[in-house]
């Protein structure tokens, strides 16, 4: 087993549609990552699969040659009949997330308009 079953969120500065590309061809081809989103707008990349979540990160950093920030990191545990489940609910989350499957990722122009 390479990794637990997890969801990360990075910060990545994607300018043009070309690096939105180049990012989302580097993550089809790594084996590990089952789902992710790539958000232009907010500059904001997130995979969901069985990997180390710093092994993911630096692959990415070494392949675009970027500066990766990892935002979040939600850990998922393995059921014992093999279904995959959400590990315990945040004590608090804000009102301004975006729903995800198994994340919640606060939107920062949301914190900016409440401000």
């Amino acid at each position: 087993m390479p990794g637990q079953v997890c969801c990360m969120v990075m910060k990545i500065s994607l300018d043009c549609n070309g690096c939105c590309r180049k990012m989302r061809r580097i993550i089809l081809r790594m084996k590990e990552i089952e789902t992710h989103s790539i958000e232009k707008q907010h500059s904001r990349v997130i995979v969901c699969g069985r990997f180390v979540p710093a092994d993911i990160a630096i692959k990415i950093r070494k392949k675009m040659k970027r500066r990766v920030e990892i935002l979040e990191i939600e850990g998922l545990s393995s059921g014992s009949d093999g279904h995959t489940e959400q590990g315990p609910a945040p004590t608090h989350v804000p009102d301004h997330t975006i729903p995800m499957p198994h994340l919640q990722v606060p939107d920062p122009h949301a914190i900016a308009q409440h401000a």
